[in-house]
């Protein structure tokens, strides 16, 4: 057992795990790779006592490590199975990529804060975990590496930009809260051909915003 996840770590996680099933809103595939991945080591140590608690909390440069309820439910929605290639907007912490990582998927994940980049490039290799990493503007994709099965995009974004649909595979998903404010609205893109897309919502998130053409030094 790696000493930095004791048996108390271990206990907690359960219990979240426990609320999380009570909710009936997220596979129980996606509760296992949870329960797999120790929440509180891609958090400042302060807050080490409220890791695992259903509730977002800062990670520096402005942003949040989400709510595990909300990790939960956009993993559920993008119905992840085993070697699927997965581009995620807002590597954050590398929480939500450790968890989609732990279901079996090839995660190519962008950063735009120089530091969180570096820190989540770090406690995912820790972790041995198998994630691509890119510093870089989230609005623009990954072209090279497109087309994805799966874009998840963690961060609140205004309208959800064209350049990812284009690298979206067709019978691919998309999952993105969109809405300008403190509130968005989670959207599932189902994309059936070229120009053909199934749009359906999904409830009311927060999340922090999603900002084009800025990246930190």
């Amino acid at each position: 057992m790696d000493e930095r996840d004791s048996y108390k770590h271990r206990g907690l996680r359960k219990k979240l795990i426990d609320s999380l099933r009570a909710k009936n809103t997220v596979d129980e595939a996606v509760l296992k790779a949870i329960n797999e991945v120790p929440r509180h080591l891609f958090m400042d140590s302060a807050f080490l006592e409220f890791a695992y608690q259903d509730q977002a909390f800062p990670i520096g440069s402005g942003q949040t490590i989400s709510q595990p309820y909300t990790v939960g439910f956009q993993s559920t929605l993008l119905n992840v199975t085993q070697g699927m290639k997965i581009l995620e907007i807002g590597t954050g912490s590398g929480y939500q990529c450790a968890v989609l990582s732990r279901m079996g998927a090839k995660v190519f994940s962008i950063e735009r804060q120089k530091a969180l980049y570096k820190a989540a490039g770090k406690i995912l290799k820790d972790l041995r975990i198998t994630a691509k990493l890119f510093y870089g503007d989230g609005y623009r994709g990954l072209p090279t590496f497109a087309p994805f099965d799966r874009i998840l995009v963690t961060c609140g974004a205004p309208a959800i930009p064209k350049s990812l649909y284009s690298q979206l595979a067709i019978g691919g998903v998309m999952v993105v809260p969109v809405g300008e404010g403190d509130v968005q609205v989670m959207h599932k893109i189902v994309k059936n051909g070229e120009d053909d897309y199934l749009v359906t919502t999904h409830g009311s998130f927060r999340f922090v915003p999603m900002l084009e053409d800025k990246q930190s030094i």
